[in-house]
């Protein structure tokens, strides 16, 4: 069993048990999580804060990229793509096309990271032109340049195309440039998530500080 600020792990190992000893007097934590334990997906450093606490000590340190996935089709993807933008501690996701996603796979981390809806790429290109962010679309498509060379802008957006069909036409005629990601298989494109997740780690080992 482990600890964290003296409260013991539950029987199951999933997250601590209710708080042992004295409260703390600090706003940052949840007098129901205190009580009840707090069995969330979160790092030790945020047991028992309630999630505005998080949000705010998040907000001050988040990274320079931000992330957009086009959503034509209620892609399951997206909420891999959210998790995964938290974890890499993005500046933003942006859901292009329909406004509803797939939240499952999000795991609730859409709770400590803004996500912003537009309602197409043209929409989306023109908020990136006001802010001064290029657009790098991430695709296998013809003439793109290899991710793994590439050379990325600390601030920029990383824009997704759907599961199957990619990036549309809009997205790509957006793009300031194209990136893809070297495949060594049979299979001709990879999982988005995945793809997602590549890229983002790709921004954290060139412009990131170590942990």
């Amino acid at each position: 069993m482990t600890e964290v600020d003296g409260a013991p792990a539950p029987p199951d190992g999933v997250g601590v048990g209710p708080w042992a000893g004295p409260w703390p007097e600090d706003p940052r934590y949840d007098p129901e999580l205190l009580a009840h334990g707090d069995r969330r997906n979160v790092v030790d450093r945020y047991r028992y804060w309630t999630v505005e606490a998080i949000v705010a000590d998040l907000d001050p340190r988040r990274h320079a990229f931000h992330v957009a996935i086009e959503n034509w089709r209620h892609d399951l993807n997206i909420g891999t793509v959210v998790r995964t933008a938290n974890a890499f501690l993005a500046a933003e996701v942006h859901v292009v096309g329909r406004k509803r996603w797939n939240r499952r796979g999000a795991m609730v981390t859409d709770r400590y990271l803004s996500v912003r809806h537009h309602p197409d790429a043209d929409a989306l290109g023109a908020w990136a032109r006001a802010e001064g962010l290029p657009v790098l679309a991430v695709d296998n498509l013809p003439g793109a340049r290899p991710l793994e060379t590439a050379v990325l802008p600390r601030g920029c957006v990383l824009l997704f195309g759907q599961e199957g069909t990619g990036l549309s036409a809009e997205a790509r005629s957006l793009a300031d440039d194209v990136l893809s990601i070297a495949q060594y298989g049979s299979t001709r494109s990879i999982n988005a998530g995945v793809a997602a997740g590549i890229a983002m780690h790709t921004w954290i080992r060139q412009h990131a500080e170590p942990v």
